[in-house]
């Protein structure tokens, strides 16, 4: 198949229009994807289950529905792969990561994906995740780690690993993915891909049997893909309020609207390293071109600090109780709804997960209500940027060079600079800023104000346009 025709490599946007035109049917677009998943994954191991059954029979039927005249939507006949924690699709096995649920078939279909199938797009297959995306690197005991398709000596970040791995490899146009710590935004800078995490409450999730573990991390689902229209296009689907939801709020965004806006008018405040981290030069050189693009895109663009004044030590310290009781809660959720324990099973669970649960144990209410004085201290202080600047950009990740069975350890909070806008509720993306002299990703946050956006994606394709990153997915 020459590039020319090659279906992996367009646009979910691209392939729903030819699809809608004729030009190529969804059962071959399928067929497709399924033949670059034979192709690729077993070096990048992204999907822990393929629906090929699936996938073409509901290809089959898509065809039929533009053979007999039927609207359409606007994802009709695009693959889509789901993450495999909180994406669930009725019938397909569903392991959150966990060897110890390694068997489960979901019994309901997630809200967030039953849009997306109403758009038209077919489900491929489910992506590899942590075991309960509780890190930020994507290694299990269900089927080993997931690596980058850009090196695969480096680890595709996580905890929506998978997914990334997936798109970058043009094993399906578009994904699922969440996040509590930066599990888009990692991934999609380890993997050279875009990832958008929206503002709190704008994406709805109808998790069961809980509702209500949400709010300490901020936690949301959010599109990947390798465009950022097509971002905006999953967005324009995944978006509005759900009865289910106590968290979903009515605000409409006009996503795919925001993709020509000239940012001419945007301030954009630049802080290199959030005034604590410790970004690696290779990774800061890349970061720098990426700014400039913005600037020559039209926007003002002046770097600045953010005034948090807080250490790394501070910081981290009050990430552990915050972020581990997190986890705990979802462990409990999940040990409840499916009658497991992860510590009594010891020997099937992740030690790393094991740890974190024990870490968890050790801090009280109290913890988590003294760290919340050092986060509301990190979230005035992003609002007080935002105040005077569009949109605030950092790097993604602090480093570059993060291997595929890594275990960072005392690092682990050093290296995603992600996570403080879990504390906040920010919109951020993490778009493609380039390669380091050694050829290992890099990624760009993009931080915008609360419900603008599309502010954050109408600089993201700004960026786009001024530093294409297609060349990224050969």
């Amino acid at each position: 198949m020459s590039r020319e025709t090659d279906l992996t490599r367009l646009s979910a946007a691209t392939l729903a229009d030819r699809i809608r035109a004729g030009d190529t049917t969804a059962t071959e677009a399928v067929e497709a994807h399924l033949e670059r998943i034979d192709e690729r994954d077993n070096e990048i191991n992204a999907y822990v289950t393929v629906c090929e059954d699936h996938a073409l029979e509901a290809a089959a039927e898509a065809d039929r529905k533009l053979e007999d005249g039927d609207d359409v939507g606007p994802l009709h006949g695009v693959p889509l792969a789901l993450k495999d924690l909180g994406a669930e699709k009725e019938g397909i096995r569903h392991t959150y990561g966990s060897a110890l649920l390694s068997d489960h078939v979901a019994d309901r279909t997630a809200a967030i994906v039953e849009r997306l199938e109403d758009a038209g797009a077919i489900v491929i297959g489910k992506t590899n995740t942590p075991a309960l995306g509780h890190k930020g690197t994507t290694d299990n005991e269900v089927i080993g780690a997931t690596a980058s398709p850009i090196d695969t000596d480096l680890n595709a970040g996580g905890s929506s690993g998978g997914s990334a791995a997936a798109i970058g490899a043009r094993m399906t146009p578009i994904a699922t993915g969440s996040d509590a710590g930066g599990s888009l935004r990692i991934p999609a800078a380890a993997c050279g891909v875009y990832g958008f995490k929206p503002t709190f409450g704008l994406v709805p999730d109808d998790g069961r049997p809980s509702a209500f573990g949400r709010e300490l991390q901020h936690t949301t689902k959010g599109p990947m893909t390798r465009t950022v229209e097509d971002a905006a296009l999953m967005l324009s689907v995944m978006d509005g309020p759900h009865p289910a939801d106590p968290n979903s709020v009515p605000i409409e965004i006009d996503y795919r609207g925001a993709l020509e806006r000239p940012i001419d008018d945007y301030r954009i405040a630049y802080s290199p390293d959030l005034d604590a981290f410790p970004v690696a030069e290779e990774v800061q050189a890349v970061v720098d071109e990426a700014v400039d693009a913005l600037d020559a895109a039209g926007a003002t663009v002046e770097e600045i600090s953010v005034d948090h004044g807080y250490s790394m030590a501070d910081l981290s310290e009050a990430a552990m109780p915050a972020y581990t009781t997190s986890v705990l809660e979802s462990a409990t959720v999940v040990e409840e709804a499916h009658e497991v324990d992860f510590r009594e099973r010891s020997d099937e669970a992740s030690d790393s997960l094991l740890a974190m649960l024990h870490v968890a144990d050790e801090h009280g209410p109290a913890d988590v209500a003294r760290s919340g004085i050092v986060r509301t201290g990190v979230y005035d202080a992003v609002q007080n940027v935002l105040t005077d600047y569009d949109l605030l950009v950092t790097p993604t990740l602090s480093r570059a060079d993060v291997g595929l069975h890594a275990d960072l350890g005392a690092e682990a909070w050093e290296w995603p600079m992600t996570w403080p806008f879990n504390w906040t509720g920010h919109p951020v993306a993490s778009a493609p800023a380039g390669l380091t002299d050694r050829g290992h990703p890099v990624g760009l946050q993009l931080v915008g104000r609360r419900f603008d956006d599309d502010d954050v994606l109408a600089a993201s394709a700004a960026l786009e346009r001024e530093r294409p990153w297609d060349h990224l997915y050969e």
